[in-house]
């Protein structure tokens, strides 16, 4: 097999040989449900964008808790050093992580699919809506994981890597927000919007998929990566 496919495999058999995989599909699935169902039959109409705008405080937490392990455990276990010596390229290694990381939450998108199709048969749902929301949910994802993976290449220490996770990306996704823009200079708003997490993602919960929003991701994604690359290339 090629190495780098069997360093994707062996990070997913990793999540799916120890408890977190599971632990992380039933509480997203749970809370995902419980919020969006709490609020549904109060609004009584056949629509999800209820469930997509819950989707970045949950991801706050739980993609944090699946990154902090993936280089601080390899520190804490000494395995590291293997990893770094092996004929793999060293981007090829963070690429590998973060892809292992991003197909588990694929299939956690996918396992929350029971929702809009049970939706779909109680109403007439827009399809749309639903398509955009999870595209955005997939791309604010690739995001957070992408800052878990640098942070957790940072410290030797999970919790240290989880904590550190939560306060950056709250604070990436409330860059832009009004509760942090009303009291700045008018002329400072606008790069605060462009950069928060949370403003290009509020564009996708309304159905619209931009351009500009999807590089935005993209880059931040790359960015974050990039780091993870030279944080693991100076230890090495």
């Amino acid at each position: 097999m090629n190495p780098f496919l069997a360093l994707v495999r062996k990070e997913l058999r990793l999540y799916f040989n120890s408890p977190i995989a599971y632990i992380f599909l039933t509480v997203f699935l749970a809370l995902s449900s419980w919020f969006f169902f709490r609020g549904f039959f109060l609004i009584g109409q056949a629509d999800v964008r209820g469930f997509f705008s819950f989707l970045p405080w949950i991801f706050l937490f739980l993609i944090p808790a699946l990154t902090m392990r993936l280089w601080a455990e390899e520190a804490r276990q000494g395995t590291i050093e293997t990893l770094l010596t092996s004929s793999l390229p060293l981007r090829q290694v963070v690429l590998g992580k973060f892809i292992a990381s991003f197909v588990f939450l694929l299939i956690a998108l996918a396992a929350s699919l029971t929702l809009p199709i049970s939706i779909h048969f109680i109403g007439s749902l827009d399809w749309g809506v639903v398509t955009a929301g999870y595209i955005g949910a997939l791309l604010l994802g690739a995001s957070y994981i992408a800052v878990g993976l640098f942070l957790s290449a940072l410290t030797g220490n999970q919790i240290v890597a989880f904590i550190s996770s939560v306060v950056v990306l709250f604070a990436f996704f409330i860059l832009g927000q009004s509760i942090v823009t009303f009291a700045l200079p008018g002329f400072v708003v606008p790069f605060f919007e462009f950069f928060s997490l949370g403003n290009h993602y509020d564009a996708t919960i309304r159905g619209v998929i931009d351009t500009r929003d999807v590089l935005y991701y993209l880059s931040f994604s790359a960015l974050f990566l990039y780091f993870n690359y030279l944080a693991i290339n100076a230890q090495k």
